[in-house]
């Protein structure tokens, strides 16, 4: 007896299957929305698009040379990573600073940091060792020189160095969640000044503290100099806000017109309007 031959139905799961397996095995390429999300990523952080300031589409796209497609999906990326706020009808912001964001941020990054020295401390190679002196070095080498760029990509790669130490896959996850909005504040900090010598001084502390493998000194000093850059950005914002109420009374005070005289020895009767 000869087997029945198979039916279309029977080859549809098959040819599905097979459609399946191959789009699992395509190799995805970068978007432009990621190349987008990336360019403008970098012109938040370091400051050249301002807190506040409005992104409007039609001027991006022309920059960036995308369409707005790619564009809106590199604006929702960064609105996930707290970067960009969109608004309903309206063109998106970049994220203002909040004083009770940073508190709450720098509270988190600090624990993060502080579990990953102390982790560090304990499980780091001799060529880690080495790896972090010669980047200590580098920032040393660009604070000297008053290039402040370049010191803050090789702050960044300092910070990210030790949360790797700590070999813990969680940690590096949790703590790569909210860098994006940590470099933002630590660069607007490290403008300020006073707060760049301060720093540097601080990496060393950290720096020998890992070498002597003094877990506990390690955590301390690193989350004390990850909060104190937290702190230097709210006393920074407060200040300049207390600077804009001053501006905004003198204004008014100099724009307000001056009473009229009023004449003596004559009575004024009031006239319905």
């Amino acid at each position: 007896m000869t087997e029945p031959k198979a039916t279309r139905r029977n080859k549809e799961p098959k040819r599905a299957m097979t459609a399946l397996q191959r789009r699992r095995l395509r190799v995805p390429r970068v978007g432009l929305h990621e190349q987008a999300a990336a360019r403008l990523r970098t012109m938040i952080v370091r400051g050249e698009l301002a807190p506040g300031q409005s992104l409007g589409e039609a001027d991006l796209s022309d920059a960036l040379g995308v369409s707005r497609t790619p564009l809106r999906e590199a604006l929702k990326q960064l609105a996930s990573e707290g970067l960009v706020e969109l608004r309903l009808n309206h063109s998106a912001v970049v994220a203002p600073f909040r004083r009770a964001e940073l508190a709450e941020l720098f509270e988190a990054v600090s624990g993060i940091e502080r579990c990953a020295a102390e982790l560090a401390a304990l499980r780091m190679e001799p060529e880690d060792f080495e790896r972090l002196a010669v980047l200590q070095d580098k920032i040393e080498w660009h604070h000297g020189r008053g290039e402040l760029r370049e010191y803050f990509q090789t702050n960044q790669q300092i910070h990210s160095a030790i949360v790797g130490f700590a070999r813990n896959a969680v940690l590096k996850a949790t703590h790569e969640a909210l860098l994006a909005r940590a470099e933002r504040a630590r660069f607007f900090a490290l403008s300020v000044l006073g707060r760049w010598d301060e720093s540097v001084r601080e990496h060393q502390e950290i720096l020998s503290a890992l070498k002597r493998r003094d877990a506990a000194r390690a955590g301390q000093i690193l989350a004390h100099h990850v909060r104190r850059t937290g702190e230097i950005v709210a006393e920074t914002l407060d200040a300049k806000t207390l600077d804009a109420k001053t501006l905004d009374a003198e204004a008014d005070g100099a724009a307000a017109p001056e009473a009229p005289a009023r004449p003596r020895g004559r009575k004024t009767r009031n006239v319905a309007s």
